[in-house]
């Protein structure tokens, strides 16, 4: 039985919420160890670093695998830069953290680029704008949680959540209108 366009672009939807979700979630489990010095680090660690690929594997059945490879880099890049953020705000390191700050931003803009000249439905102001919160949000969760501010910390998370829901249907939505699916 052939599926719909409509059963296509909800299930791609799903999927992409799924790893969206993935995303912020690993990345909390990532922030609460560091912050705690647990022993789970290096295998939350790993963990985390397998939503790369676990994007890639989905969008090399619309792009090109060059392509889906070259957007695993970049999340895999955004993903280190991070660490390195959330260790620099862990240790104090004022000016090691704006340095890191920076070229977690160039990042973002590195994706947001990317991502607006592989589909023609996704604008780099959009994602620019959508990245950028997704920063500073995270950036924030972790200096609560730092910080010992676990309810202020648990907010700002419900946020990085539903902007996870956000940039999962934006990058769904976008791929549904490309290439009109099934």
């Amino acid at each position: 039985m052939k599926k719909t366009n409509l059963q296509c672009s909800v299930r791609l939807n799903n999927k992409l919420r799924i790893l969206w979700l993935q995303h912020v979630y690993r990345t909390r489990f990532f922030i609460i160890s560091t912050a705690s010095d647990i022993a789970d680090l290096p295998y939350v660690t790993k963990w985390l670093l397998e939503n790369p690929e676990d994007f890639a594997v989905i969008l090399e059945h619309y792009y090109r695998k060059n392509i889906s490879e070259q957007f695993k880099q970049l999340l895999t890049e955004h993903l280190a830069i991070a660490g390195e953020l959330i260790n620099a705000i862990k240790n104090h390191e004022t000016t090691k953290t704006d340095s890191i700050r920076k070229k977690w931003y160039q990042n973002a803009d590195e994706i947001s680029e990317f991502l607006s000249k592989i589909n023609p439905y996704w604008n780099y102001e959009k994602w620019n704008y959508l990245l950028y919160n997704h920063l500073k949000m995270t950036e924030n969760e972790a200096r609560l949680r730092l910080s010992g501010k676990y309810p202020k910390d648990i907010d700002e998370f419900n946020n990085i959540e539903n902007e996870a829901l956000e940039m999962a249907d934006y990058m769904s939505n976008g791929i549904v209108q490309q290439f009109r699916l099934c």
